[in-house]
């Protein structure tokens, strides 16, 4: 009996040639995952990225021409929207770029105040970090973990400057206000009932499997590299590299931290620094890709704790003044000068130059994030698309720093 040719294909194995073809995918500028409005064009091969091109200006401002019609004091709330996750840090790299210029010492107690409100804000910086990063890997949770405790903060920003996003507290000469009373065990309250919370933290994310599979290995960038671009804070200390610019700035940006103890959260000779008990770093996560970025972060977190509270044991047993403001039209002396900060998201940096009169002739800002941005094109080559969000996440940028 034979058999027809229909029958004999059950037997056989069909090949199929399936070809893909290269597409241009526009991620944002409205995109959850882009913090803010940042557009990426995603060159893709099925679902391997090939190619990714940022695309910035969308939040552009002038921040920086305004800057050089207003006096210093004028221009603290413009530095407010640049990182408006961390105001508080941006009205301190203008405050003690300006006092470099005119070679201004702040009192002794105004010095620890800066301590406590900066440390402050990088905790708060850092848990919408953590938060937003546990969202953009599609786990709600840490988001509302996270919003929760830095609502607390806020609070405590809200009682000493009236506001609640961008402050203008921190300015030039000093503070625009004293702590008020009872603010200080407010404070202490808080870091009590917010340290047993950390560790809540690190089991959600930090030590979660799926976490780890998702951020492990993913977006490798060695200390050269992160070197070549420019890259700071957390993103370059991610990658191996010891620079933390409150140890290794200029004396008007390490002055303010004279005498306090803490060390750089980096990894050397395959170990973070011991002084807490901190989660071991997972076997599949290599030096310098996301899962190293956030750990960072997690830890300054903790490292932020004792400096708060060392600077409120200082203050409190500080005399003399909070810092007066200078006065608002009052004369710069002729020159220039830059200084560069470590902010929650790197090393921001303000330039101005004057020609003697109250008004600078030339303002500009370095952005931290602009350079950690930079390095994007580089970690998401020959990616999968879904690893997108992870890598950009461990950047953690915001865009109104960089478009300015």
């Amino acid at each position: 009996m034979s058999t027809s040719p229909e029958s004999t294909t059950d037997t056989q194995v069909v090949e199929f040639d399936v070809r893909t073809d290269e597409m241009l995918v526009n991620m944002g500028p409205q995109h959850p995952s882009t913090h803010g409005v940042l557009r990426l064009v995603l060159r893709t091969d099925g679902e391997v990225v090939s190619e990714v091109t940022p695309h910035l200006g969308y939040l552009h401002r002038c921040a920086e021409k305004i800057g050089e019609n207003l006096t210093p004091r004028q221009w603290i709330p413009y530095t407010d929207r640049m990182d408006y996750l961390a105001a508080m840090s941006m009205n301190l790299g203008w405050s003690l770029c300006v006092e470099k210029l005119m070679n201004l010492q702040v009192p002794e107690k105004s010095r620890h105040l800066r301590v406590i409100i900066a440390e402050m804000q990088r905790i708060a910086s850092h848990l919408v970090g953590m938060g937003a990063y546990g969202l953009d890997l599609g786990s709600f949770s840490p988001f509302l973990y996270a919003f929760r405790e830095r609502e607390k903060i806020l609070d405590l920003f809200e009682e000493a400057c009236g506001a609640r996003l961008t402050y203008s507290y921190l300015t030039v000469g000093g503070a625009t206000a004293d702590l008020p009373p009872g603010w200080l065990q407010k404070c202490e309250a808080f870091l009590e009932q917010f340290l047993p919370v950390i560790d809540e933290y690190h089991a959600l994310l930090t030590t979660n499997s799926i976490f780890i599979k998702r951020c492990a290995a993913i977006g490798v960038m060695s200390a050269e590299k992160a070197i070549s671009y420019g890259c700071s804070g957390p993103v370059l200390r991610g990658s191996g590299v010891d620079l933390d610019l409150r140890r290794d700035g200029e004396e008007w940006c390490t002055n303010m931290y004279d005498g306090y103890a803490f060390e750089v959260i980096v990894e050397k000779d395959g170990q973070y620094p011991n002084d807490h008990v901190y989660p071991p770093v997972p076997p599949e996560a290599i030096l310098g890709d996301c899962w190293h970025r956030f750990y960072v972060r997690m830890l300054e977190v903790r490292q932020s704790v004792d400096l708060v509270r060392q600077a409120i044991d200082r203050y409190s047993s500080a005399t003399g003044s909070y810092g007066e403001p200078v006065k608002l039209a009052e004369k710069l002396p002729p020159g220039e000068a830059y200084l560069e900060t470590e902010a929650p998201r790197g090393q921001m940096g303000f330039y101005i130059v004057s020609d003697g009169s109250p008004i600078p002739w030339r303002v500009r800002a370095r952005s931290s994030c602009y350079c950690n941005l930079s390095v994007t094109s580089e970690l998401c080559r020959n990616t999968l698309i879904a690893d997108i969000p992870a890598i950009v996440g461990s950047l953690d940028i915001v865009m109104g720093e960089i478009d300015r």
